[in-house]
Parts: structure tokens; sequence; C-alpha cells
């Protein structure tokens, strides 16, 4: 189901060494209620008054006990935005609401099972290898993963899932979003391009949508959270998530009689003891529990490291084939920043017949389109088409539009299928500004990473808990065959969260919206 990172390779095979950080983090409290609305209004107007006092644009937003500076306009701001971003951010409005029975002197708690198990063999491993020889790569790792860290536990948090699977995305990817560690897995959470689609994620040659923080999280909680309806197991569903549900179900029927009476956590532990998982599966959840017990106690290990800002935007509608380079322009902002804020947006522009949502850094979005509008119109297109003249190639064209052949191919994909690169008279190429390419992704390259682009549009709708393919596709009007071959599916087994496609429309555009039915995910 998917390609992961052993956590060997993720961390001792990784790249340079982050400066040696100051600050230590503290653990985050179990999950409270969501607060009241005199909650949030009042808490709303402490952090104006600490943006007042502050005398500049910085606000200071509340989460757990610690104080974390985010770059806002707070004079334009009232306790109704305050809010709304932060249900955009963090999922919602509670995750700015300061909880007082945290300290910095509390004793840690986690939501997943891990005391249970810190004496297990493998876990102690871990525990060794992540506070040892990997230390200064697990620091630096941890230390990224707080920019993303209140995002992802609002997620869990909404998915009903403990909080601590956060470190799920330290194993997988140690919080990058790029990853792209082997067998085309890519983004934090090491979605494989068919199941990615599964979960009602855009993966084309213009967007990757596994590469976006937000929207791969949605999808791994989705993910997840079924995983663990299936086998009522929360490590069960990692072992499922990183080896595939397949392998486990198979293994837990394999060795049924073995396994008779136990129960819970401890199934995972007693299948991997039958040496039919895969060594990396085997590994997976002692790696969890061991990222774990480290982080939220780093200076019992000899470890510290920097929070960093959280994860936080402001979100623009802006047309088709629209330069990232005019959109930081437009903000007042790096070119940078605007990648780094939209990792999914592949070419260095949105897709040429799609307006997309793009997100700003906060407080930019005001006046931001007419800032837009008023750049040059070379500016605001970033791609024209050409036709090619009797005995053109790619690479003279190529050099005619200062580009390398190659960085023309990756705005023409059908190029890359040119043996000879001479082209056709009267070949249609599109030719992307110099600015552009300049803000595109190191994608892989497409042969490996097979993007691809459905000209037909899809119906489709969510799984819901006790759901089967037969109920579907007898609700549906249609037959377990068809629903088969339209997902590839090659058995029958669906999980709760997943996305079904239920019809195809030929008629359609080429870039279709996804037309999702009104349930969800039960």
């Amino acid at each position: 189901m998917f390609t992961r990172f052993a956590a060997a390779s993720l961390i001792l095979a990784a790249g340079c060494a982050r400066q040696a950080p100051t600050g230590s983090p503290r653990p985050m409290s179990p999950p409270t209620s969501s607060p009241s609305a005199t909650q949030v209004t009042d808490t709303a107007a402490v952090l104006a008054g600490i943006a007042r006092q502050a005398g500049d644009t910085t606000m200071h937003v509340v989460l757990g006990a610690r104080v974390i500076p985010r770059a806002v306009d707070s004079l334009r701001l009232d306790t109704a935005e305050i809010t709304r971003r932060a249900a955009e951010v963090f999922g919602d409005s509670g995750a700015i609401v300061a909880r007082p029975n945290d300290s910095a002197s509390s004793a840690p708690s986690w939501d997943i099972e891990v005391h249970s198990y810190e004496t297990v063999a493998r876990v102690e491993h871990y525990v060794r290898l992540f506070s040892g020889p990997a230390k200064e790569h697990i620091q630096a790792r941890l230390q990224k993963g707080t920019r993303y860290e209140p995002m992802i536990r609002a997620k869990m948090r909404q998915g009903h899932l403990p909080e601590d699977m956060y470190y799920l995305a330290l194993i997988e990817s140690g919080f990058d979003p790029n990853a792209y560690p082997r067998a085309a897995a890519v983004g934090m959470w090491q979605f494989m391009t068919s199941t990615a689609r599964d979960m009602g994620m855009r993966v084309d040659w213009w967007i990757d949508e596994r590469r976006d923080p937000v929207r791969s999280t949605a999808a791994a909680v989705r993910f997840i959270r079924g995983l663990k309806e299936q086998f009522g197991s929360l490590y069960l569903a990692a072992a499922a998530y990183n080896g595939g549900p397949g392998r486990v179900t198979r293994g837990l029927t394999r060795y049924a009689d073995d396994l008779e009476g136990t129960t819970g956590e401890d199934l995972f532990f007693a299948l991997a003891e039958k040496n039919y998982l895969r060594n990396e599966t085997r590994e997976y959840v002692p790696q969890l529990i061991a990222a774990a017990l480290i982080a939220k106690e780093p200076q019992r290990y000899g470890m510290r490291f920097n929070t960093e800002p959280p994860f936080a935007y402001d979100s623009v509608r802006v047309g088709p084939g629209t330069p990232l380079a005019a959109v930081a322009k437009a903000a007042g902002t790096p070119v940078r920043e605007i990648q780094e804020l939209n990792p999914h947006i592949l070419r260095g522009a949105t897709p040429p017949r799609d307006s997309l949502m793009v997100r700003l850094p906060l407080a930019e979005a005001e006046g931001f389109a007419e800032s837009l509008a008023a750049l040059p119109k070379d500016e605001r297109v970033g791609l024209h088409a050409v036709e090619s003249k009797k005995g053109e190639s790619v690479a003279s064209i190529a050099r005619r539009s200062r580009l390398t052949a190659k960085q023309l191919a990756q705005y023409n994909p059908s190029l890359k299928r040119l043996k000879s690169g001479k082209l056709a008279p009267g070949q249609r190429v599109v030719v992307p500004a110099p600015a552009l390419v300049a803000a595109a992704v190191g994608v892989p390259d497409p042969p490996i990473e097979r993007y691809g682009s459905s000209s037909r549009s899809a119906t489709t709708d969510v799984v819901r808990s006790g759901e089967t393919l037969g109920s579907i596709a007898k609700q549906h009007h249609t037959s377990v065959a068809a629903l088969m071959k339209l997902n590839a599916l090659r058995r029958p087994l669906i999980f709760p969260g997943q996305t079904l496609v239920l019809s195809m429309d030929k008629q359609a555009p080429k870039h279709p919206v996804k037309k999702t039915a009104s349930r969800k995910a039960g």
C-alpha cells in the first residue's frame, strides 16, 4: 500500500546538520473540550492586548504552555477574524486558548500507550539510537516538526485519534512535505499516487497534494482512523499504514489460534513476534513509541531544540496559469515564502486551466487582488505557446527561450517521449517564463512518478463505517466489478474514510473538479 523510510535511513542518511538549538519544547496536554464563545473572546482580547504592548505587528498565539510569535497586523484583526484564522489553520478555535493546567514543570503525559512497552527490546534499541548516534538528526527533525505540530495535533483531535500520532510523521518523513525517499511515495505522510487519489487528493502534472501539509495530514488522519476501526488497535493500524492492511489481515488470520486471548495494542507485538510482517513494518511501531518517549522528555535524553513559528496563512483565489513570482510580488513577500506555504504547486504557477486557492503569509491578503491586477501582463502570465518551425528541436526552442531542454520538457510532458528531440512543423510547445521555472519544485522524473491527468471528471463518495463494496454498489445502481475497475482495486476491500469513484463523466473538461457526495465518513 505504501513504501516507507526505515528510521535508520531517515535519520542517518539525512542532510546537513542544523545549528545547535537552545530552547526546549514542553509536552502537550491531553485533548480538552472545545472552548466556549466567552473563552475565545477573552483570549482574543488578551492576544490583542499583547500585540499592542509589543508596539509592532507581532501577535502571540498561546498553544498549551507555550507562547509562539505569529506575524500578523493585530490592528486589523477583530475577535471574529482571529477565531476564523485559528479555525482555518489549526482546525478549531480551541487551538488559541491557553490551558491553565499546563506548566513548564508538569509531568509529561501521552495519549498513546508507551509505558507498557518502553522496556520492549526494540523500543529500547530505538531510544538508544535516537538519543545517541542519531541525536542531532532527531533534534533537527523534532524542531522542524514544531512548525506543523499545532495543525497536525488539531487534525488528529478532529479525527478522534490520539494527538501523539503526530510522531508518526517523524518516522515517515522527518516532517518534510517534499520527502521522496523511494518508490514514488511522497510527502510528509508518504502516500503513493494511487492511495492519495483514493483519499481524495489531487496528484497530477501541476498539483501534488501529497506535498500539502494540511491536505495530506487530513488524508492520513482519515486513513489511520479507518484502519483503527478495522483492526481495533492503534498499533495494528500503524502497522497497516506502513505495510498495507492486507498483510496485517492475513497475519491475524494465519496466527489466529496463537493470538487468541491477546487484545488491544498487545496484538501488534504478538504478531510482530511471528516473523511474518516485513522487517520495516515490525520496526515501525517501536520507532513511534521511542520517538514519543524522547520528544516529550528531551532533557532526560540530553536533547534540546527550539520551537519554530507555526504553519499559518491566509488564502486567496488566483486565476489559471498565475506565476508564484507574481503572487509573491503582489503580496510583498519573497517567492520562497510562497513556495513554502504552497509546496503542492509543482511548476511554479497555478494550473493553466484551473483557478486555485493559494496561501499567503498572514495579513497579506488585504489588497492582494488589486496589487495582482496592477502588475504588468507579462508578469501575471507565465506560460505562452509557440508552434515549431521546420527543422526545430526541443533544444533549439529551449535555447531561444533561455531555458534548458529539461526545463522545457517539464511543461510539455509529451516531449519526454521524443527520443530524437526533433519536432514536427507546427507542433505546439508551451514555453514558461524564466521566473516561473525558478519557482518550480524539483519533482521526480515523470517516468518514475507517473503523474496522470484525466480527461473525465469523477463522481466520488466517501466510505462510511460498516459499508461494503456490495452495499455501495447496490445503493448507486452499479456492480462490485464496476467499482473495482473504476478504483483499480485488486480485492473488494475498502475502509472507512476511503474515497471511491462511483462514475466518470466523459463530457467533462480536461481538468476535472471532484464532485463529492454529501455524506461524510462516520
